[in-house]
C-alpha cells in the first residue's frame, strides 16, 4: 500500500536515500560523543526516524518521531513526525492506535498539508477493521462516515475515487447484513418481519445489488401472506426502478401467475 507522506514539502522532497545517508552520518558523528546525538536537531532526528520507518523498524521509528513531537513541537517537521507516528501504527496493523495519532495531527496541527492524508488514513484504518457482513458492523459505519467526511472536505483530492469506491463497498456490506437478516426471518416463517428488513435494504441501500433481491424477497413474502395486490405493486416498482434487472423474467412469471384484479 502506498504510504502517505509530506512528500510535497520540507524534508519529504529529499530522495529516499537521503534519509538513510543522513541517518548513517549521524550515527558515525555521534559515536564519539553521546551528547552530540542527544542534541541533534529536529530535522536530523526526523530523518533518523524516517530511515528506520523505511527499513520497516516501526517501533524504533516511533520512538524517534515521538522525540521530535515532544522536544521540537514547533519545528517544520513536527507534523511529519506526528503523521508518521500514525503510519508506523498503521503498518503494524494497530489501526485504532493509528486513528488516534492521525486525529492528534488533525486536532493539534490543523494547518498541516498532511491533514487530507490523515483523514483518508482514518477511514482506511476503520476499513481494515470492518468485519465480514455477518458480524457487528460498527467499524464499517465508522469507515463510511470518515470516508464521506474526506470526500466532502477534500473533493479534489486524488484519493477521492478510491474513497467513494470503498463507501460503495462498505454500504454493500451493510445491505448484505440486512438482507441476510430478512432471509433468516423468511426461513423462520416470519414473513412480516422479513418484509421490514427487505424494506430497509430498499430504502437505505437502493443502489446496492441487494435492493433488487430485496424487492423479490418482499414480493414472495407478500404472496406467502396472501397479499397478491401488494405483490403486484412491488413488481411494478421493481421493474420501474431497475428496468434492466436480471430478475425480470422471474418477476414477470410471478406476475403472470397472479389472479386477475377484481
Amino acid at each position: 500500500m502506498k504510504r502517505e507522506s509530506n512528500a510535497t514539502h520540507k524534508l519529504g522532497r529529499q530522495p529516499a536515500g537521503f534519509f538513510v545517508a543522513l541517518f548513517l552520518t549521524l550515527i558515525w558523528a555521534g559515536c564519539g560523543s553521546s551528547g552530540e546525538m542527544v542534541n541533534i536537531g529536529a530535522e536530523e532526528r526526523f530523518a533518523m526516524g524516517k530511515a528506520l520507518f523505511d527499513d520497516g523498524d516501526y517501533l524504533e521509528a516511533t520512538t524517534e518521531f515521538e522525540i521530535v513531537k515532544l522536544q521540537f513541537p514547533g519545528s517544520i517537521v513536527a507534523d511529519d513526525a506526528q503523521f508518521y507516528m500514525g503510519e508506523s501504527r498503521f503498518n503494524k496493523e494497530e489501526y485504532l492506535l493509528a486513528v488516534e495519532e492521525y486525529r492528534t495531527l488533525k486536532r493539534n496541527m490543523a494547518s498541516s498539508p498532511l491533514i487530507p492524508a490523515a483523514q483518508y488514513r482514518i477511514g482506511l484504518s476503520y476499513y481494515n477493521l470492518a468485519p465480514r457482513p455477518s458480524l457487528d458492523q460498527t467499524y464499517t459505519r465508522q469507515a463510511i462516515d470518515e470516508f464521506q467526511a474526506f470526500v466532502e472536505y477534500y473533493p479534489l483530492d486524488e484519493r477521492r475515487a478510491d474513497a467513494e469506491e470503498k463507501i460503495r463497498e462498505l454500504n454493500g456490506r451493510l445491505a448484505e447484513k440486512l438482507y441476510e437478516s430478512a432471509e433468516q426471518y423468511v426461513d423462520l416463517g416470519y414473513h412480516r418481519s422479513a418484509g421490514v428488513y427487505f424494506d430497509l435494504v430498499i430504502q437505505q441501500y437502493h443502489d446496492s445489488p441487494y435492493a433488487e433481491l430485496s424487492y423479490l424477497g418482499k414480493i414472495k413474502s407478500l404472496l406467502t401472506r396472501g397479499r397478491s395486490g401488494e405483490a403486484r405493486e412491488e413488481i411494478a416498482k421493481l421493474l420501474e426502478r431497475f428496468p434492466s434487472t436480471t430478475l425480470r423474467e422471474e418477476v414477470e412469471e410471478i406476475l403472470a401467475s397472479l389472479p386477475d384484479r377484481q
